[in-house]
């Protein structure tokens, strides 16, 4: 938490320049590394609820970043970036790149994969957790 949420208010703080937050961001970013994909493919990535990914992806589609594309099964809802979605990722991306940057100031890449290899552990004993709680409930 002491690193979280000073981390997603600088970058709110940046997003908002842009309309944007960071959920929106995130959304930005899967879509552009990832291409099209579902929203229940998008709701795994960011770890919350299929609604929490539909009120974030419509408030894009208004804004005309994101867009549907046809699908062979109509309950699914597949979306990919714009032309103006992929510009503004673009414009956002560098000032995303320069505030990572300042903040991993003094941070060797050695120490940074470091820290990426223990958080995904973290996470992994996290979702393994919670798993194990809901099997021992059945």
């Amino acid at each position: 938490m002491m690193l979280y949420r000073p981390f997603e208010n600088k970058l709110n703080a940046m997003l908002s320049k842009h309309q944007l937050q960071r959920a929106q961001w995130t959304v930005f970013y899967y879509l552009n590394t990832f291409g099209p994909a579902t929203l229940v493919e998008i709701a795994n990535y960011q770890g919350v609820e299929k609604p929490t990914v539909t009120r974030t992806i419509n408030r894009l589609e208004e804004l005309g970043f994101v867009e549907k594309i046809p699908s062979s099964d109509k309950r699914e809802k597949r979306m990919q970036l714009t032309q103006a979605g992929i510009d503004i990722y673009l414009k956002i991306r560098v000032t995303i790149d320069e505030f990572e940057m300042d903040i991993l100031n003094g941070v060797s890449a050695e120490e940074q994969q470091d820290t990426i290899r223990i958080m995904q552990l973290i996470r992994g004993n996290l979702i393994n957790q919670g798993e194990e709680h809901d099997t021992a409930k059945s």
